[in-house]
């Protein structure tokens, strides 16, 4: 997926992002949290700015609470 450092990245972008990672490596929530903070994020939150930070952490947070149903 390109970024356009731009603008803020949704929560619907990131949910999408995060179960495309689970979805190609056959792992859990967790595992495509890790895999989505070191490339996108380069392992420092304020990389792409607070919102899409935020966004990340809801969109994580949602998606655990689904998978977890």
């Amino acid at each position: 997926m390109v970024i356009n450092n731009g603008g803020n990245l949704s929560k619907e972008y990131f949910k999408a992002y995060l179960t495309l990672i689970m979805t190609s490596m056959g792992g859990s929530v967790e595992m495509a949290r890790e895999k989505t903070f070191t490339r996108l994020f380069k392992n420092q939150a304020k990389t792409l700015g607070n919102i899409s930070y935020n966004n990340f952490i809801q969109a994580y947070n949602e998606l655990e609470k689904e998978l977890a149903n």
